[in-house]
């Protein structure tokens, strides 16, 4: 079985409110707002180009804050430091390293990823944890120059490794991400935490 994991909120944390709140507490003075503002920033085509590579984090940097009458200096502080804010979830770790065990040992188990990721932070994923080593194989959308729920990518990954779709569980946090991946004929869950991706892959296999 080829297992397939997205890595924002999924292996790694994001938390795009939490972190406008912190920045921009004035813009993001509510659940509500920071919301909102979230949505404007990360939501945005100008994000979604800086994701496929299309944009540096210098342009999205000055297009996003004064799109949004944000403060370009605390804006592009709170953007470079997303790298190093992308800690791992022990749990969704935890189970990896299980995943993985279980390949090492001989088990019908391929690892792979898939992820809307500019090059700026999948290259400190890479550089800072040995997990990323894991993987068989995998996709940054910042690489290839296309994005989920793009059909593009999911074909990218699919024919770079060969990857049969009834053979193929995909994990994602974007209910519109699984979507896309069911659309090609993947088995896909839609990710809340650990513990409940394992169990709706418990009941996908039964």
């Amino acid at each position: 079985m080829n297992y397939v994991f997205d890595f924002g909120a999924v292996l790694v944390n994001w938390q795009p409110v939490a972190m406008l709140a912190e920045y921009f507490p004035q813009q993001a003075d509510s659940p509500a707002h920071a919301g909102h503002l979230a949505h404007a920033v990360f939501g945005h085509a100008d994000w979604h180009n800086f994701d496929r590579g299309v944009l540096t984090m210098d342009e999205v940097i000055a297009r996003t804050s004064t799109r949004l009458g944000l403060d370009a200096q605390r804006f592009g502080a709170l953007v470079r430091s997303i790298g190093q804010r992308l800690l791992p979830m022990q749990q969704s770790i935890e189970w990896l390293a299980t995943l993985k065990a279980r390949r090492d040992v001989g088990a019908d188990v391929r690892l792979y990823f898939l992820s809307n990721m500019p090059v700026d932070y999948a290259r400190v994923l890479e550089q800072t944890y040995d997990f990323v080593g894991w993987f068989d194989g995998g996709i940054f959308s910042g690489d290839v120059g296309a994005i989920k729920p793009e059909s593009a990518i999911y074909q990218q990954l699919q024919q770079r490794h060969a990857l049969v779709g009834q053979h193929t569980v995909f994990f994602d946090d974007l209910l519109g991400n699984v979507q896309a991946a069911r659309a090609l004929g993947w088995h896909a869950i839609h990710f809340h935490n650990a513990a409940q991706a394992q169990a709706d892959l418990e009941e996908l296999c039964a």
